[in-house]
């Protein structure tokens, strides 16, 4: 019978951790309105897995206690003494996980959001202390004054449950989506070109000894000739949040892409968009316990750099970029990131693959030949090729993954060059290989005044062991590599305005303000970053002042 008293303890226990991971994912998420089902939902879902495990692993330790003590423990169907304990580990550990989640997602929070996250993640703290020292005082003192205790037990627990929650606020409704609003038509202009190269997973690292090798020329032409600086990316880093990060010049908690997809809970309808780190949540999805669904353009709450510089008469070319589909009419023409998903689908020709309509065709023939053994990379380069015939601009954008693709297998204890042999190492070299060869062919495209860029959004580091366990007892492939928490990315510049040597270090957001510089559009002052002027020669930035409007719209 004790030990179903001790389960019972161990369940109470769990359903507290799952509350306050509960909790964890509300202040993550300040958008979800605090009356809402979500919130239920939420801690159904958390407290199904968590809550079960946390009980389990109570249970367990319980057992191995009454192994080795030499006192038999014997509790009542809800120990105050017993719950203490459990209860102070579990607000202690709640308390480091929001401190943790607070550290890992800087960009995510305006200063309101994240002085709220601040004082629940204290608050959460404190209850720990009391709750610690509650547990303290009974195991001095026994059953003696258990009333008491039971009082000051439940207070503390309702007061760790009360206080992050009162911190976090009732939440609400995200802002509307960016919305265009033009005041007059745009006029044709006279403007330098630019390309931009995107790479994901790229870094320096690995280009450096190649480049010394004479095995990636072009690259070693921009890094000797031109202007380089690394960039400091964001947390969760995603494709989707940092690809837009840059194309807005802001910030995750301004532009709203704060991950990669939006979550349900099982039976909802509302959305979260951001699960908590160091628990090992993704999990959640993996099993099917949790949806997710990819976002799309809608999602953005401001306007990209491409919208931003039609209204000034200056045409993009935009393809590829993470968050594009459906794709939103530009001036100048738009290839979807899912371009690849619809090609021979009903999907194709409806009008959200691409724009103009006329640049479907093109996009399917460059298609056609696509390579199966290096990704879709080449096929997209080709369809930016084609619409670019069609439809000149004066921004032309790819991105490119195959280099993320083959770093997820070639990373190992952070050290990809003391590996120089096998399938995985030899796909990564190709791929670096392919990005040096479409980096040759922007230069020979470069004119007089043109400027080219290639940018890294995040590096790759190795896989921590705990998640390599898990991902094989998940039976996912033996993925070596991660962006999560990875290394900064890099910036390449190089043309006839670009002051070459090597940058003080920038961010991400600094992109977009850069470029509305280089082309003359002033910069919007709610932008989170910043004109990197030093890249350019003197003689150009003595003729250009930085110029600002108070914001391009959202």
């Amino acid at each position: 019978m004790r030990f179903l008293r001790l389960l019972t303890n161990s369940l109470l226990a769990g359903a507290l951790g799952a509350a306050y991971l509960t909790i964890l994912v509300l202040q993550l998420n300040p958008q979800v309105p605090l009356a809402s089902s979500t919130v239920w939902r939420w801690y159904l879902t958390l407290g199904l897995f968590y809550g079960v495990h946390l009980a389990l692993l109570f249970y367990v330790t319980m057992l191995l206690r009454e192994f080795f003590s030499l006192e038999i423990f014997s509790p009542g169907w809800i120990s105050v003494r017993l719950l203490a304990w459990l209860a102070a580990a579990a607000a202690a550990v709640a308390g480091a996980l929001m401190w943790m989640n607070l550290r890992a997602f800087p960009a995510l929070f305006d200063e309101a959001a994240a002085r709220r996250f601040t004082f629940g993640a204290v608050a959460m703290i404190a209850s720990a202390v009391v709750l610690l020292g509650i547990a303290i005082a009974h195991y001095s003192y026994g059953r003696r004054g258990s009333r008491v205790g039971a009082a000051l037990l439940v207070i503390a627990i309702v007061g760790s449950l009360a206080l992050p929650i009162a911190a976090r606020g009732a939440g609400g409704a995200p802002p509307l989506g960016a919305r265009r609003v033009r005041l007059a038509p745009a006029v044709p202009r006279q403007a330098p070109r630019i390309s931009l190269l995107l790479l994901d997973g790229a870094s320096l690292e690995y280009v450096w000894p190649r480049v010394a090798a004479g095995r990636l020329p072009n690259f070693g032409r921009l890094l000797d000739t031109g202007a380089s600086m690394d960039l400091a990316t964001i947390r969760p880093t995603q494709p989707g949040p940092v690809w837009t990060a840059v194309a807005t010049g802001m910030y995750p908690a301004r532009n709203g892409v704060r991950s990669a997809a939006s979550y349900f809970a099982r039976g909802d309808t509302r959305a979260i968009d951001t699960l908590p780190v160091h628990c090992f949540s993704h999990v959640l999805v993996r099993l099917g316990i949790v949806r997710d669904e990819a976002f799309s353009s809608a999602a953005l709450r401001v306007r990209p750099l491409w919208s931003i510089l039609g209204d000034y008469g200056i045409r993009s070319g935009v393809v590829r970029w993470p968050l594009t589909y459906p794709a939103e009419p530009i001036d100048g023409f738009l290839i979807t990131d899912r371009f690849h998903q619809m090609v021979g689908s009903m999907f194709e020709f409806d009008g959200r693959a691409a724009y103009p309509a006329d640049v479907v065709p093109l996009a399917r023939d460059a298609f056609a030949g696509k390579d199966a053994v290096r990704g879709w990379d080449e096929a997209y380069s080709r369809a930016l090729g084609a619409a670019a015939v069609a439809h000149p601009v004066h921004l032309s954008a790819v991105r490119l993954e195959a280099i993320d693709t083959a770093a997820h297998h070639a990373m190992r204890d952070g050290a990809a060059d003391a590996f120089t042999s096998g399938p995985a190492f030899d796909a990564l070299d190709r791929a670096y290989a392919d990005a040096d060869r479409e980096i040759g062919a922007a230069l020979e495209r470069l004119s007089s005044g043109d400027l080219l860029l290639v940018i890294s959004g995040f590096g790759m580091r190795p896989v921590p062991p705990a998640k390599r366990l898990a991902a094989r007892l998940l039976r996912d492939p033996d993925v070596t590599g991660t962006h999560e928490n990875a290394p900064d990315g890099f910036l390449l510049a190089y043309g006839s305005t670009v002051a070459p040597g090597r940058k003080p270090r920038g961010s991400i957001v600094d992109v977009t303000p850069t470029l509305l510089y280089f082309l003359g559009v002033p910069i919007g002052r709610d932008m989170d970053g910043y004109a990197r002027a030093d890249l350019f020669v003197p003689s150009f930035t003595a003729e250009r002042p930085i110029t600002f409007i108070p914001s391009h719209g959202g």
